[in-house]
């Protein structure tokens, strides 16, 4: 990994080349296959080469090739014009073969991958033992490609590289074999492999790369541990600080137990975010919950904590700590207590027993060189070579490949000869994700990569939360599934629920109650509050979720206004009645009078239009006529 340093701080830079002596020294190892050349006869035979430390190589496998050179750019340092594609079906996949120089390895592999070579064989400018091809370091060109070399490739020695350009020269067709079948050891019936990484998820690509493949892995990880298949070690790279500079800010900010273990600062900034000695603290961490899993002999949890680890504390959420972490350690059921014990004092000016095997495991052992760079995987002891610390470098299928490479052969468990693996991780403490105490409703989801905590859908009903501490139920409907998450209680045949069916979210305790709507509702004394109830002639008696409310006199309580009021024509009704009954006899004595003057008015009109036509009786009824209609 990138260490940290800060351009103008000499010191530090000092420190710092002083760290990397032990680095700086290190024991490579290069790891070697087979090439056997199977035409022309007259170069027939068993070669070594070097696998390059990039792209996939076929663990366990094998390829029949064509060799092939370029029309130009025999370095293949430029892309070729030329296609390595097989021109039939009947003919061999291609390997290009290029010379040494010019440009990174990487590079030229990318361009003859390009051109459609199935795997590169890079042949040496110089009488030397093989080295590994190794890939270029911080150069942002080279990130561009690295990730997507997919293709295997290796370095042949100059004499062997020498005779084959020969008979291609000839026109004559070179066919080899390429053979990885002993690239790792296959000893016996189990795989011992190991993984170095780090908790720190903020140094860009490389820590992106573990997450992913962390996240990828886990399923398969544990079904081979869980058959017994396997044993999985995690590993963690840490520093030391030198005495001259304990007392330093940079050793104090990045290291713990006295400048004994050492870890880079995330950002690369001592003024800002997270210090190196919170990697190495979670680092620490880490292989005690790995430690106290595998006591209770459940190893294969370390993939659960980890994988949710980097979802729920991650350090771009400021959640990286001991708080978040434990919770995490809670919730898959290992014990906190024990993790605790495990990782001791980390301000103690003392040795770390599980950290100061760390540092032993780093060095290099047997046919394994030392570890130096992550992530790292060492499968039977042999350093997995498609483990660059670059996005998609470990891929899943690849290296579940190579692991099964490891076994003895005819002793595979099912899972190497078959893609399906299925797993259900969900049986065992729900997966440690949340689950409804009150309905079969859970969080826990089983999928090919491992159990993921997500939030179900249920008859309909979206749940939402993280999906490991809460779930809860929104939109409409949700309040017949486990109540909605809220509180409900029946008492006497009376259920009260803080669940309002018209609120797409939230509890809210009913009405004679209080409390957070989601774990408790308690029951309001109105009485005693005096809330309600409280007319000079009312009565209170509380009662759960309300009250009850009597008057005096046999008056009848009015809730609305709090108030009581007779129920007959008492008193109380007789002001109302008086006025009632005068607005009856003024209406009638109005009916009356409206009806004298009509008809009055109406029989002058009658006796006028009759005299018109027909005299009348007496000059008195005329009179009286004219009397009544000039009135």
């Amino acid at each position: 990994m990138g260490l940290f340093a800060s351009k103008h701080n000499l010191l530090f830079l000092l420190l710092l080349s002083i760290l990397m002596l032990p680095v700086a020294f290190c024991r490579f190892v290069v790891e070697k296959n087979s090439i056997s050349v199977l035409s022309p006869e007259s170069i027939a035979g068993r070669h070594d080469s070097a696998i390059g430390n990039f792209g996939a190589p076929d663990y366990g496998g094998s390829m029949i090739l064509d060799v092939k050179l370029p029309q130009k750019g025999e370095d293949g340092c430029k892309p070729f014009e030329s296609s390595f594609k097989r021109t039939s079906a009947k003919s061999n996949p291609s390997v290009a073969l290029l010379d040494r120089g010019g440009c990174y390895f990487a590079l030229k592999v990318w361009n003859a991958q390009k051109a459609g070579a199935a795997c590169v064989l890079v042949a040496d400018d110089r009488v030397e033992p093989l080295i590994t091809m190794d890939s270029p370091q911080e150069d942002e060109k080279a990130a561009e490609y690295l990730q997507n070399i997919t293709i295997p490739s290796a370095l042949i020695e100059k004499v062997f590289g020498d005779k084959l350009k020969e008979q291609l020269a000839k026109k004559n067709i070179v066919t080899v074999k390429l053979d990885w079948s002993e690239s790792l050891p296959h000893p016996d019936e189990k795989v011992e492999y190991e993984f170095w990484t780090s908790s720190n998820d903020e140094c860009g690509a490389k820590c992106t790369a573990q997450v992913d493949f962390v996240k990828n892995f886990k399923g398969a990880a544990q079904l081979l541990e869980q058959g017994g298949y396997t044993s999985f070690t995690p590993h963690y790279i840490t520093w030391y600080c030198p005495d001259a500079f304990i007392q330093s800010k940079q050793c104090k900010s990045q290291c713990i137990n006295h400048g004994r273990y050492c870890a880079p600062d995330p950002e690369q900034d001592f003024s800002k975010g997270y210090d190196g000695k919170d990697v190495v603290t979670e680092n620490l961490r880490q292989l005690c919950v790995f430690k106290v899993s595998n006591t209770t002999k459940k190893p294969w949890v370390w993939w659960d904590y980890v994988t949710d680890f980097h979802i729920r504390c991650p350090m771009s959420e400021k959640k990286y700590n001991q708080d978040c972490a434990e919770k995490v350690i809670s919730s898959l059921g290992i014990s906190v207590k024990e993790v605790r014990e495990c990782m001791g004092n980390p301000d103690a000016d003392a040795v770390n027993p599980l950290l100061k095997s760390e540092q032993d495991a780093q060095v290099g052992q047997g046919a394994r060189g030392d570890v130096t760079i992550l992530p790292t995987l060492i499968i039977n002891n042999r350093q997995y070579r498609a483990g660059d610390p670059i996005p998609g470098k470990l891929d899943k299928a690849a290296v579940l490949k190579a692991i099964c490479a490891g076994f003895k052969e005819s002793t595979e468990p099912p899972v190497c000869l078959s893609d399906d693996m299925e797993t259900n991780e969900c049986l065992n403490n729900n997966g440690g994700c949340w689950k409804s105490t009150e309905a079969n409703v859970t969080a826990c989801k089983d999928t090919f990569r491992g159990r993921i905590c997500q939030c179900p859908i249920v008859q309909g009903v979206q749940f939402q939360g993280d999906g490991y501490t809460y779930c809860e139920p929104i939109g409409p409907g949700r309040c017949k599934i486990s109540n909605g998450g809220c509180w409900s209680e029946t008492r006497n045949g009376e259920t009260f629920s803080a669940c309002q069916g018209t609120h797409l979210k939230g509890c809210d305790c009913p009405p004679g109650f209080r409390g957070d709507g989601k774990n408790h509702c308690e029951d309001i004394d109105e009485c005693k509050e005096k809330t309600a109830c409280q007319c000079a002639d009312c009565s209170c008696k509380n009662k759960w979720g309300g009250y009850d409310c009597t008057c005096k006199g046999g008056l009848l309580y009015m809730k609305d206004q709090d108030t009581c009021i007779g129920k007959g024509f008492g008193l109380g009704w007789f002001p109302l009645f008086l006025i009632v009954a005068a607005m009856i006899g003024i209406s009638v004595a109005g009916y009356v009078v409206y009806k004298y003057r009509i008809r009055s008015y109406m029989d002058s009109e009658i006796r006028a239009i009759m005299a018109q036509y027909m005299p009348l009786d007496s000059q008195s009824d005329a009179h009286h006529l004219l009397q009544e209609d000039s009135s």
